[in-house]
């Protein structure tokens, strides 16, 4: 069976369920499909998806299996990769590589959910498909020892060290940050996807995906520390992405954002994709038992019109696999 014809099926069998679940007054009442949308109005298209396996795996072959399914449907359910990604696209995929640490110690994103955004934007026609971030611990050790380099590289991503000098200060516009030196290529690319891990931090209580932006700024990003909820929502203004795509397939709860001790980190097994990062990043202070507005990110980005807190207000399709 063709991977468009699984796409399809999945997607019609996910509206199925949807509308079943939810009755006539709650969720779109449409799911539509990938093949569908180059003539649908995007307005009319979910704008957040909220992927969860039912029953946690433990053998590590099943792990991936389920983050790749978790992704792939998950993306699907807001109408495929083809909604976001045009033949002959350059795309820059943004994850967390941060940190020199294992995938399963939840310090940066899972190798596997950036390899399956790879594969599907490929299947949806980029030409190209750029990985990088600025790391924290050295690039040479986090970008191995994620395991995204290998996973990405494997689907036909080019994986690649940032080259300072490529960035540039531009006109950021905002009120807290006028202006920054910023990552050209992420800026020039055609689709940029942000694709962050939901983890602790010790400066904005979570990282989540705007907090993830900030591996596209240069230093002296340590500087923002002390304002970090008003810089951060100008960056987020200023440097719209594509699509969002949250890992939570494991948080790390604790002594984030390094992390290190298998004890802080906690499986939710959830994906959640869609187009407004404030909503996601709302949607993700649920998962470590906050609140939206516990988030000074999440309330500075929302003040600025980057998206919504209340994320159920756009009917999120929730899928349950297994």
């Amino acid at each position: 069976m063709s991977v468009a014809m699984n796409r399809r099926l999945f997607l019609e069998t996910a509206a199925l369920g949807l509308l079943a679940a939810c009755g006539d007054n709650q969720g779109p009442s449409v799911v539509q499909t990938e093949e569908s949308t180059a003539d649908v109005d995007p307005s009319t298209l979910p704008k957040l998806s909220i992927a969860t396996w039912q029953t946690p795996q433990e053998d590590k072959e099943a792990i991936i299996e389920e983050a790749r399914r978790l992704t792939t449907e998950a993306v699907n359910a807001l109408g495929g990769m083809s909604r976001f990604i045009s033949k002959g696209d350059v795309v820059f995929i943004k994850p967390n590589i941060g940190w020199d640490r294992r995938p399963e110690q939840a310090a940066n994103t899972n190798p596997d959910v950036v390899a399956t955004l790879v594969k599907l934007c490929y299947e949806a026609g980029a030409a190209k498909v750029r990985i990088s971030d600025f790391t924290c611990m050295d690039e040479q050790r986090t970008f191995v020892r994620s395991g995204i380099q290998k996973a990405a590289t494997a689907e036909g991503a080019e994986v690649f060290f940032l080259d300072k000098r490529k960035f540039k200060e531009m006109n950021v516009g905002g009120k807290t940050l006028p202006t920054w030196p910023i990552y050209t290529e992420f800026v020039e690319c055609d689709k940029r996807i942000n694709v962050p891990i939901a983890k602790t931090h010790n400066h904005a209580l979570l990282t989540l995906s705007i907090k993830n932006l900030m591996g596209m700024m240069d230093d002296p990003r340590n500087q923002l520390h002390q304002n970090l909820g008003p810089a951060m929502a100008d960056i987020a203004s200023f440097l719209k992405t594509d699509l969002v795509v949250l890992d939570a397939i494991r948080i790390l709860k604790r002594n984030g954002p390094t992390g290190g001790d298998p004890k802080d980190v906690e499986r939710k097994d959830t994906i959640v994709a869609g187009v407004d990062p404030v909503a996601i990043d709302a949607f993700g202070a649920t998962l470590f038992d906050l609140k939206p507005e516990d988030l000074s990110i999440v309330t500075e980005s929302e003040k600025l019109g980057v998206g919504t807190k209340d994320y159920e207000s756009l009917k999120p399709v929730r899928l349950s696999i297994s």
